[in-house]
């Protein structure tokens, strides 16, 4: 299981510096600002720059490199507790989910060591309100949490030995 969450988390991170490395230097969305991208009716999608420098939603920002490298210094302790947990994994889901969630938090540390900050870019609204800005890393981290929550609340539960029904 430990390859399988691996390959993705590699995949993941890949993804998202690639599209980090287009967006600041190759489309130059920091001087852009902002490219309106889909708009239908009520619903839209838009490239949006953002530097979040806190976690996620921008929740404990702080503009100090020592907030910075603490907030990263976490993020890679958590990421290797979550590979300990990948390499125990029981089935293919929970590894996928893992991978999904490591390889997003190593984006956003490289990003916090490299800028200072984490580049945000994607921003999906409706009804003039808009979520939270967010790049791939972010996706993956909140999909592969789901698909761990969905896991644990759903995965039938093994038949102890000797049990009558």
């Amino acid at each position: 299981m430990m390859r399988l969450g691996l390959t993705l988390a590699l995949a993941v991170l890949a993804i998202d510096q690639l599209s980090k490395w287009y967006m600041l230097f190759v489309l130059d969305l920091p001087s852009i600002g902002h490219i309106p991208l889909v708009a239908l009716g009520p619903f839209g999608f838009d490239l949006t720059m953002v530097w979040n420098r806190g976690v996620t939603f921008g929740m404990l920002a702080g503009d100090g490199p020592w907030s910075q490298a603490v907030l990263g210094l976490l993020a890679l302790a958590i990421a290797g507790f979550l590979l300990r947990w990948m390499a125990r994994a029981e089935n293919r889901l929970t590894a996928l989910a893992l991978g999904a969630v490591v390889g997003g938090a190593v984006g956003n540390v490289i990003d916090r060591f490299r800028f200072g900050a984490v580049a945000d870019f994607f921003d999906a609204h409706a009804w003039g309100w808009h979520w939270y800005v967010f790049n791939p890393a972010d996706a993956a981290i909140v999909l592969g949490v789901v698909a761990l929550i969905g896991d644990a609340l759903f995965r039938p539960s093994p038949k102890a030995k000797g049990s009558t029904p």
